[in-house]
């Protein structure tokens, strides 16, 4: 089959990117389930290790299924390469660890989800990596404050889970290369059909998969995107492990071998993925597949619920205050303009009156909301964040959060968004009390 061309749209890149088969060959993406490829000699083998040619040898580090869906989330992305990971948790932690370790420092926004805060904050701090966070709405100057010698990243998330906030991937791009690092940007909540973060100067990508772009709470997964834009020959001495022999891939310099569109997602795979091996399956991977191809359909009906659930909730008596970016008003509404002009996501928090007990009432009554760790699904869920997703945090790190003991978090599936706001009234007015 011929190559697609260049300019065509996300909807029609969510159908059709990634796999292309030839002539003969499945319309739908294989399921390659392999743990080896068989070789007629050692040297063809070998070519593999030494990687000077293109192949499978061992599913831990590649997989021809995994790698025809990385490509077309890298297409989605507009990014040169990706790679698949086992849960979103370890492309996050997969993006960090490819560029910074044990000596290095990295700054994170505050307000993002809390595993991940956990995952700077603690577990890496564990490993001798320091972290800085920061506000996402921060000045300048405590901002500039923040660089180190020995920075090697910025992390932010383009909306943050579960407070909401819209990251201003344009700002901390601009000083992110100022200092010479790249700008890490989870693009989760938002995907690519509503915000595509290289646009905005940011170099890496990272994705939850089990989220909006699986779609149907079917499959655990995250992807790593690299944008290819990131020099990192011209900051050779910030990042030795791209711009360095790799004793442990015959002296291989990845920045070299690689360039610039390559280096970073080989080196990822080779190395990292290789020592780590947190892989995705390929039936997961064939799973998240059918989710992509209906994902710039279902974003605009997430989105369209959850502003009729945020509009409602505005205008209720029972709520202190509503996050939702796409919400006139919000306090990250202009931000969203730039950033997310076609709609944020379908998640929506709350802090509603009463504080925890009352939260704990109302989502006990609520019918077609369920209670579920889960988010970003075609079935709509509620979560309180205080005693679940972020309960490992103090009050103060709750606070910079953005996370009070009243919050609530909504993500609004594709139900009828009147059954959602009817549900939701109903709650409110049974848990009264």
């Amino acid at each position: 089959m011929s190559k697609l061309p260049e300019n065509i749209g996300i909807e029609t890149k969510c159908v059709q990117s990634g796999y292309r088969p030839e002539n003969g060959e499945p319309r739908e993406v294989p399921i390659i389930e392999s743990t080896t490829f068989k070789y007629d000699t050692s040297a063809d083998m070998g070519r593999l290790f030494d990687l000077e040619a293109e192949g499978y040898f061992y599913s831990r580090l590649q997989n021809p299924t995994c790698d025809y869906v990385a490509a077309k989330i890298a297409a989605l992305e507009g990014g040169s390469a990706a790679m698949l990971t086992g849960s979103g948790q370890a492309a996050n932690f997969y993006a960090v660890f490819n560029i910074a370790g044990c000596g290095d420092h990295i700054i994170a926004s505050s307000s993002i989800y809390g595993g991940t805060f956990n995952l700077l904050g603690v577990t890496m701090k564990k490993m001798g990596l320091d972290v800085t966070f920061v506000s996402p709405d921060c000045s300048n100057e405590e901002l500039e404050a923040a660089f180190r010698p020995n920075t090697k990243a910025v992390f932010g998330e383009t909306i943050a889970n579960p407070a909401l906030t819209v990251f201003d991937i344009e700002r901390f791009a601009k000083k992110a290369h100022e200092h010479g690092v790249p700008l890490i940007v989870d693009n989760t909540f938002a995907t690519p059909v509503n915000c595509r973060p290289f646009e905005f100067g940011a170099d890496i990508v990272t994705h939850s998969t089990t989220k909006y772009m699986d779609g149907h709470g079917s499959a655990v997964g995250g992807c790593v995107v690299d944008s290819g834009n990131f020099d990192w020959m011209a900051h050779a001495d910030k990042f030795p492990g791209l711009t360095t022999p790799d004793d442990s891939y015959h002296g291989i310099t990845y920045a070299e071998k690689f360039g610039q569109k390559g280096a970073y997602i080989t080196k990822m795979t080779a190395q990292v993925m290789r020592d780590l091996g947190s892989v995705q399956s390929p039936y997961n991977a064939y799973l998240l597949n059918i989710g992509l191809e209906s994902l710039h359909v279902r974003m605009k009906q997430h989105c369209a619920n959850a502003l009729a659930v945020a509009e409602y909730l505005k205008n209720s008596p029972d709520v202190e205050a509503v996050n939702y970016p796409s919400l006139p008003g919000d306090k990250y509404y202009a931000r969203a303009q730039k950033y997310l002009p076609n709609g944020s996501c379908g998640v929506v928090s709350f802090v509603i009156r009463g504080g925890r007990d009352r939260a704990e009432r109302f989502m006990k009554e609520l019918k077609i909301f369920a209670i579920e760790t889960h988010v970003a699904d075609a079935r709509s869920c509620c979560l309180h964040p205080a005693s679940s997703t972020h309960r490992q945090l103090t009050d103060e790190e709750l606070v910079n959060a953005g996370i009070s003991s009243g919050m609530i978090r909504l993500s609004c599936g594709l139900e009828d968004a009147r059954d959602l706001v009817a549900d939701i009234d109903q709650a409110m007015k049974n848990s009264r009390g």
